[in-house]
């Protein structure tokens, strides 16, 4: 397997644009299983997971074809030869189970696996199925799958117990063929709901009130073709903020939308950091040297993401003083903690919080990445640390950066890919 080998100590100075959002062009892909007519999505980076969705849409019949490297992707599901997603790639990825809801609108029936993904917590289903169900599905489980089926879809009025980004991409999707109207209650209201929300209506769908937590949506009889230029990755742009911040030094961000980093920005000029936006779609992050501590608590948005914070305990293990890291989303998401300390890291798990305890130097050392965001938060601990580090489980951190390690050394980061 491949490794990351990263010398720390370099400050990262120079230019970067942000990829599009990963967990925005997953849904468009699942969603292209609405229309029979032909899709490009633009922006869509080089990913595992991007990868990973291409093979299940294949494996579905639909025509599919990356331009790696003008990043866009073309699909077409005009002769779809299966409704049954299969085990290999739902396994890897829990994105894949955004294709039950149009598989259900456009075929009546799905067949899905139990999805996989990074093991960050229990993440039901549950709530995927109980607003399919609202809406007329009928399930039954079957050695390892769920499978589906409904005359059609009727509109309904769904309530989310939690405001579920993948329940509420699920029904959004399967309500936008149904008969009548659907409301969603308790919506998700992430910009990347927004931008399959837009990408939708561009093709004909009829939804409103995407980005609050009540959306509403008249279903219509057939969907469109057409081409749609995904958001930016605001994860992937936090993540570069605090490599800025964490290696002292001073980076410009290309294609970034501000509002949807609002939290992040705020809590980063809390340790210290200046941001500046020279002007829009972009912003500048320069180190003041090292961070003061503060203290996090993850949400659903607008509120702090928790796929940032890793990337912010691994800054704020730096801090002048100790920090609490609260994260109310996924409860396992403290897995890159026994990696991290294995750095100097001083970081004690109480429940659902972690008191981290700032040190002043990070030596290098060789760690595991354990999910995607953990290992990023490696990768950036690693920028900031005394010698070299080695990363293993490489292969995680595919599925949400692309290219991380030759954009980094764009940087001037000293971060270098060894084989296996």
């Amino acid at each position: 397997m491949e490794r990351i080998l990263v010398e720390g100590g370099i400050p990262l100075m120079g230019r970067i644009r942000v990829k599009g959002a990963k967990n925005a062009c997953l849904p468009m892909m699942a969603a292209s299983l609405l229309t029979s007519e032909s899709v490009i999505l633009e922006d869509v980076p080089d990913l595992e997971d991007v990868r990973t969705m291409s093979r299940l849409l294949k494996a579905l019949g639909v025509e599919v074809y990356h331009d790696r490297k003008n990043e866009k992707i073309f699909l077409n599901s005009r002769r779809l030869t299966t409704s049954t997603a299969p085990f290999g790639p739902v396994r890897r990825m829990r994105a894949s189970f955004l294709v039950m809801g149009p598989l259900l609108a456009r075929e009546g029936r799905s067949r899905v696996s139990f999805p996989g993904g990074c093991a960050i917590g229990t993440r039901p289903i549950d709530l995927h199925l109980k607003g399919l169900e609202v809406m007329g599905a009928q399930f039954t489980m079957d050695e390892g799958y769920i499978e589906a089926e409904t005359p059609r879809l009727q509109g309904a009025t769904v309530y989310l117990d939690y405001p579920s980004v993948g329940a509420t991409e699920n029904i959004l999707m399967a309500a936008v063929l149904a008969e009548g109207t659907t409301v969603i209650e308790n919506a998700a209201a992430e910009p990347e709901i927004v931008d399959l929300t837009n990408f939708l209506n561009s093709l004909g769908a009829r939804i409103i009130g995407a980005g609050t937590p009540l959306i509403r949506v008249e279903g219509v009889t057939s969907l469109k073709g057409g081409r749609y230029r995904v958001i930016p990755d605001r994860i992937e742009a936090g993540t570069f903020m605090v490599a800025a911040a964490i290696s002292g030094g001073d980076i410009i961000l290309e294609n970034v939308i501000t509002e949807h980093l609002t939290a992040v920005i705020a809590k980063l000029q809390e340790t210290g950091a200046l941001i500046e936006e020279p002007r829009k779609g972009m912003l500048r992050v320069r180190s003041r040297g090292r961070p003061e501590p503060v203290d996090i608590k993850t949400l659903p948005y607008p509120g702090f993401p928790t796929d940032l914070q890793p990337q912010f305990m691994a800054l704020l293990s730096l801090a002048h003083g100790t920090s609490v890291i609260t994260e109310t989303v996924f409860e396992k998401r403290y897995m890159h903690v026994a990696e991290i300390a294995r750095m100097g890291a001083k970081i004690r798990i109480e429940e659902r919080s972690a008191i981290v305890t700032g040190q002043q130097l990070l030596q290098g050392a060789v760690v595991r990445a354990p999910d995607l965001r953990g290992g990023a938060a490696l990768v950036l601990a690693a920028l900031a640390a005394r010698g070299f580090s080695e990363i293993r489980g490489v292969s995680h951190i595919r599925r949400g950066y692309s290219r991380l390690a030759g954009r980094l050394r764009s940087l001037g980061g000293r971060v270098y890919i060894l084989p296996s």
